[in-house]
């Protein structure tokens, strides 16, 4: 089992930044794929970028390439995204997750996602 605590949100203007970090229980961390998922107001839930169990890759979505950044430090069980140049429609609850062990990055299906985090609001003012 693994659980997820995501932390780092909180209110900022477009163009700044902020770093978002999730804590992961359980001592096999460094075999699940993680990703994150957010979730605006009044919309879907959708894919944000995902990182593999080695940290060698790494997948965005197309609304936040070259903008968000994601990383991960097995050795503190934790995932971190770095967002720059934050936009207004930005904001959303943002979504820590894991994988089954051993999953592919590459698989950005919420219904690849074992474990879910509560999630940690961001809002991106204009």
């Amino acid at each position: 089992q693994v659980q997820l605590v995501e932390s780092g949100g909180g209110l900022v203007q477009a163009g700044g930044s902020l770093r978002l970090s999730c804590a992961a229980s359980g001592r096999t961390f460094s075999a699940y794929a993680m990703a994150w998922f957010r979730q605006a107001p009044g919309k879907e839930r959708e894919f944000v970028a995902s990182i593999s169990w080695s940290g060698t890759n790494t997948y965005y979505a197309d609304s936040v390439k070259g903008r968000f950044t994601i990383s991960r430090d097995n050795a503190k069980n934790t995932v971190d995204l770095q967002m720059n140049s934050l936009k207004p429609e930005d904001t959303a609850v943002y979504y820590c997750a894991a994988s089954s062990p051993f999953g592919s990055y590459s698989d950005t299906r919420e219904g690849a996602m074992a474990y879910w985090g509560k999630g940690t609001l961001v809002t991106v003012s204009s």
